[in-house]
């Protein structure tokens, strides 16, 4: 024990220092007062020097025996364990100090995920409170050690960076708490996305807030999350709160709507086509992805975007210019920085040309 720690702990007074004054006072030593209480003399010494809590039991006995009513025996027993217990977590955090060092800390207090605390152990302490953890061996528990944890289900045990990595995720959690939904209804989700499919045309500047809401109203919880070091992330889909509530947790890393549209989709696919118990986390080095999910989810994501029947007529044209490419986004309805983004992924176009027909995003900008 630290020498600050060991004085903290010798300047609590426990509720037996009270229990001896008293006893003082009317002239009682501890060999009577055991024989009053009806207590064996080692078990009252012990109580005294705060080794041995003061049960319920114990302060009725004190209350017929000093006279001073058990609530009080009752709360100076409390604030003394609680004073005590604080003191020894306190010394137990300062050790975790190489625990908070592989967290992004500065970036997650610089985007206000943390408070601006001043002193490390009010940081670990913080830290503890956004991952809502008992102590770092929980963390360690629910993201590494254990693939049936109830609280993430898989392990990041073989990811790089799996503190920022779960931060990053913890965040999303987080935010999707503040987002008033309505019971989640698959086939509410899937006319839903038509609705998301127009604002993708149309990309207003009020695109985030009005997917939001769409969303909300099939009972998804869409959130957007900056990437942070380390976690240089695109998107996420999983089921949160006991598996009741399907979150979209998107970063918008690429910063171009055909990019955030798509993986906007993508990740709906997972929610619309896969299981409750599945996470999908895109573009995580060090999680093998499940290829058959994935190509499932891109190819439910290209259809909403531009169906094949449309696409088909689009690669048919020998000219595919600025020209063609605004006729077909009219026609089909779809923004033509999306077909210049697929055009561009299926190699029908260099990824030089037509950018300027891309919206620039930056969701935190």
């Amino acid at each position: 024990m630290s020498g600050d720690y060991k004085i903290k702990e010798n300047l609590l007074s426990p509720p037996g220092d009270t229990i001896q004054e008293t006893i003082d006072v009317v002239g009682m030593n501890q060999y009577e007062l055991a024989e009053r209480l009806g207590k064996n003399i080692k078990n009252v010494n012990q109580m005294i020097k705060g080794k041995e809590p003061i049960t319920y039991e114990t302060a009725i006995a004190l209350e017929r025996v000093l006279d001073i009513p058990a609530d009080f025996w009752l709360e100076r027993e409390k604030r003394y364990r609680r004073e005590l217990t604080e003191i020894q977590f306190d010394q137990y955090l300062e050790k975790c100090r190489a625990w908070v060092a592989r967290f992004p800390v500065s970036k997650m207090k610089k985007l206000n995920w943390l408070p601006n605390v001043l002193t490390p152990l009010e940081t670990i302490k913080a830290l503890l409170r956004f991952f809502g953890i008992a102590s770092p061996e929980q963390w360690d528990k629910i993201y590494i050690k254990d693939k049936e944890s109830v609280a993430f289900r898989m392990s990041l045990a073989s990811v790089n960076e799996p503190e920022a990595i779960s931060a990053w995720l913890r965040k999303g959690e987080i935010d999707a708490k503040k987002i008033e939904l309505n019971e989640f209804d698959k086939n509410k989700f899937k006319q839903a996305l038509s609705e998301t499919r127009k604002i993708s045309y149309k990309h207003p500047t009020d695109f985030k807030q009005k997917l939001q809401t769409v969303c909300a109203s099939a009972g998804v919880a869409l959130v957007y999350t900056p990437n942070i070091p380390k976690a240089a992330i695109s998107g996420a889909a999983r089921w949160i709160f006991d598996m009741s509530v399907p979150l979209i947790q998107l970063s918008g890393r690429y910063k171009t709507n055909d990019h955030f549209w798509f993986t906007f989709f993508h990740e709906a696919g997972h929610i619309i086509l896969h299981g409750k118990k599945d996470i999908f986390l895109e573009e995580v080095e060090g999680i093998k992805p499940d290829n058959k999910k994935e190509n499932e989810a891109d190819k439910f994501a290209r259809h909403l975007l531009i169906n094949d029947e449309d696409y088909k007529e689009l690669i048919s044209n020998r000219t595919v210019n600025k020209e063609a490419i605004l006729k077909y986004s009219k026609k089909f309805k779809t923004h033509p920085g999306i077909i210049v983004g697929r055009l561009q992924h299926d190699k029908k176009l260099h990824h030089s040309k037509f950018n300027d027909l891309k919206v620039k995003i930056d969701l935190f900008g």
